[in-house]
């Protein structure tokens, strides 16, 4: 109980310094008022300068832009770039460490509105603290997020930069399977113990039919569980097989499903292993993945060189 209050202190202590720190270092002596992708209308530096990602597909999308030297903290599993990996972490995006944020004092924090719960949002701008928030839900919506974090970094010229190179991969994705005749069923399991799918309202669900395929989980929502009874009733085509767990995991579940002699995926060696980031993290790197998942749906597209 000591410790608790004595903590409460240090934080009621912090938080009054942090108005004062701001304005003898001159960061936040202009603002200017933007609205959010959560529809909020906020009051942001006219020019940030240190800035808390509280989320790792944030923080990917600030490299993005090519401000990561403005990134003073971010939150655990921030891996990618390598030089993320060197940011101070203020805990994961749902468990945020409300006074190693404080500590870093920064004029700006970027969140994510489905993923940071609303309550420690408000916790951080009722200190004094702004707080900026992107809503991705698809792969516009991505891209929306992309423009509009380049927008508050002063770093537009890198984002459009970066969107027209993803757009422009998009389309040539859309134009190569337009022309195929066949849909593969595809089953994209995220969980080892349970076995865990994706639906029909998530970044999977989408990169699986851009990229030509069709999800045989498609007719549920958000993230089900399924049944190896379940999953040899849908007889995929094709299994692609992601989790964080380790590479022996990983084996040992395709060695599991390789037992099963005729199921469609097994019969025609069409078991895959994949990065699980590149796909359900909501930054730039989605259009890697759909990339990826066109090679392994249709590879007849991308005949060997001679």
């Amino acid at each position: 109980m000591r410790i608790f209050k004595l903590n409460r202190i240090c934080l009621y202590l912090l938080v009054l310094c942090v108005p004062m720190v701001l304005c003898q270092n001159g960061r936040a002596s202009e603002y200017v008022r933007v609205t959010d992708q959560a529809g909020r209308t906020v009051r942001v530096p006219a020019n940030p300068k240190r800035v808390v990602s509280l989320a790792p597909s944030i923080t990917e999308i600030v490299f993005a832009v090519d401000r990561g030297d403005r990134l003073v903290g971010a939150t655990e599993f921030s891996d990618y770039p390598e030089a993320a990996t060197r940011l101070p972490s203020v805990g994961t995006y749902v468990f945020l460490d409300l006074e190693k944020i404080v500590s870093l004092n920064p004029d700006l924090c970027i969140a994510i509105k489905d993923g940071n719960p609303g309550a420690i949002v408000s916790r951080i701008e009722a200190i004094g603290i702004p707080v900026f928030a992107v809503n991705p839900r698809d792969l516009n919506s991505v891209l929306e997020s992309i423009e509009a974090i380049g927008r508050i970094l002063n770093a537009e010229d890198a984002a459009r930069a970066r969107l027209d190179d993803m757009n422009y991969r998009l389309q040539r994705i859309e134009n190569m399977v337009s022309g195929t005749s066949t849909r593969p069923s595809v089953f994209f399991q995220i969980g080892v113990a349970p076995i865990v799918t994706a639906g029909a309202d998530t970044f999977i669900h989408e990169l699986i039919v851009r990229a030509g395929g069709k999800n045989v989980a498609g007719g549920l929502t958000g993230y089900p569980h399924f049944s190896v009874e379940e999953v040899l009733a849908r007889m995929p085509e094709i299994m692609i097989i992601t989790s964080m767990a380790r590479q022996k995991t990983f084996e040992r579940v395709v060695d599991q499903w390789r037992q099963w002699s005729d199921l469609p995926a097994v019969k025609h060696d069409r078991i895959y292993l994949v990065d699980s980031d590149v796909f359900d993290r909501p930054s730039p790197r989605l259009v890697d993945g759909l990339e990826q998942l066109v090679r392994l749906i249709h590879p007849e597209l991308f005949p060997e060189a001679p």
